[in-house]
């Protein structure tokens, strides 16, 4: 099987690093070669992070470059527009509907975009846009959205559902289980 590449892309303390540690353990449960890269980038004041994950039969580098990401999945809208370069042709974005105010906006230099659901779409990309945060917040956390993202991108996956679950049992602390696969429930089962 060529590799297939998905980018894990969001804003500091999100929870994109525990995602794709769960994303990697899944698919190696399931036989692949993988390779997960963390850039981090501004983590710690809320800046971009990104996290690269690679699978495959045969995967040589971590690193994904423009054009050749399969999924983009996004933990807030902004997020997913600046990182769609990196979609190839027939790549799909699964994105929070949320958004964060980086510091432009912040300290009034900058607007915050507004329709950039329709202005990716009309870009090319398929784009599966769903507000997480509810979902999350309806789960019992609002830490759960990247967890819900998850549940949203399984269904992309021919994996079974039981894989998912015990690679959620596996990265996240037994007090949070029951919450963490309620919010991946919600993700995978909610309509756009």
């Amino acid at each position: 099987m060529k590799a297939k590449n998905i980018m894990i892309v969001g804003v500091g303390g999100q929870g994109s690093l525990l995602a794709s540690k769960l994303l990697g353990h899944l698919l190696l449960s399931q036989g692949y070669d993988v390779k997960v890269s963390e850039v981090h980038g501004m983590s710690q004041r809320g800046g971009s992070v990104v996290t690269y994950v690679r699978y495959g039969d045969h995967v040589y580098s971590p690193v994904i470059d423009q054009g050749e990401a399969d999924f983009i999945v996004s933990f807030e809208l902004l997020e997913a527009a600046r990182w769609i370069s990196y979609l190839r042709k027939g790549g799909v974005i699964v994105t929070n509907t949320q958004q964060i105010d980086p510091m432009p906006v912040i300290t009034g230099a900058a607007v915050y975009p507004d329709q950039l659901v329709d202005k990716m779409r009309d870009a090319g990309a398929k784009v599966d846009a769903l507000d997480c945060l509810k979902l999350a917040q309806e789960a019992g956390s609002a830490k759960a959205v990247n967890i819900v993202l998850l549940g949203r991108l399984s269904h992309y996956f021919d994996l079974p559902l039981e894989a998912w679950m015990r690679s959620i049992e596996a990265n996240v602390p037994a007090k949070f289980l029951e919450m963490n696969q309620n919010a991946f429930r919600l993700g995978r089962e909610a309509s756009e």
